[in-house]
């Protein structure tokens, strides 16, 4: 079996405020689910509140993330899924919970993870 990242930047969540405490109930339904399934391995959301930081080889610690990159934000679910298909399914319930599109990554395979 594979793990899937399954993620969207904040960006992409365009939800009323209304409909956040929806979302919200809706998307734990989803993780609910998912640790039902046995498929689940770790799901939550960047804290925005705190700044990253880059930590070189010696140990030195820089304040932001790496300038060209895009900002890691957003919300981030870890399934243990047998096929893609499955995962895309999966994707698409968390994306209708979310009211976002969501992206797929599959992880490669490390035999010592």
């Amino acid at each position: 079996m594979a793990k899937y990242l399954i993620s969207f930047p904040s960006a992409a969540m365009k939800v009323p405020d209304n409909e956040m405490e929806a979302v919200g109930r809706d998307a734990h339904a989803v993780i609910r689910e998912a640790k039902a399934a046995g498929v689940y391995v770790f799901a939550g959301g960047i804290d925005e509140t705190v700044a990253p930081v880059l930590v070189s080889a010696n140990g030195a610690v820089i304040e932001g993330g790496y300038p060209w990159a895009p900002p890691l934000n957003g919300g981030f679910t870890v399934l243990e899924l047998p096929t893609r298909e499955d995962a895309i399914a999966w994707a698409a319930r968390i994306a209708k919970a979310c009211r976002c599109e969501q992206e797929l990554r599959v992880f490669g395979f490390d035999p010592e993870s």
